[in-house]
């Protein structure tokens, strides 16, 4: 079944790519990491794991490769970033919270609301962390540049 989800999240995601004009030379690659983040957060709460906890360790995860990929391919991040969150949206849990607002049940609404809200901050806090991660030694404190003058 998870390999039947990881095959449809690697469409979508290469689907997503094409939105965003992400070069063809690596539009695979973002499949790739979507399906990976897609993994991770399915994996996680197998193991024990909150969904907010999942959400956060995959777009983190997502986030680390697409740094490392695009150093190697020479390309922005948002080019593998982007994609690659794409499948932990939490896209219909927010149609699940109107959808409870409308019809009058607040309580839910505001629990489903809630919960779209720290997963959308989960993913945020990934992103933002890896980010910190590997733009920790740029223009840090004590790094010499050299000018060319002697």
């Amino acid at each position: 079944m998870l390999v039947i989800e990881l095959f449809f999240v690697f469409i979508a995601t290469v689907a997503f790519g094409i939105l965003f004009n992400v070069p063809k030379q690596v539009l695979w690659i973002g499949g790739f990491i979507g399906a990976n983040s897609w993994l991770v957060f399915s994996l996680l709460p197998i193991y024990g794991a909150s969904p907010i906890v999942a959400t956060a360790a995959a777009s983190l995860a997502s986030a680390a490769i697409s740094h490392l990929l695009a150093k190697y391919y020479k390309v922005p991040v948002t080019t593998f970033s982007i994609p690659g969150i794409i499948p932990l949206v939490p896209g219909s849990r927010a149609y699940f919270t109107m959808l409870a607002f409308v019809e009058g049940d607040y309580l839910l609404g505001l629990e489903l609301g809630i919960e779209t809200m720290l997963q959308a901050g989960a993913i945020a806090a990934g992103l933002v962390f890896a980010l910190a991660v590997f733009s920790f030694r740029k223009g840090g404190i004590g790094q010499r540049y050299e000018t060319g003058r002697s």
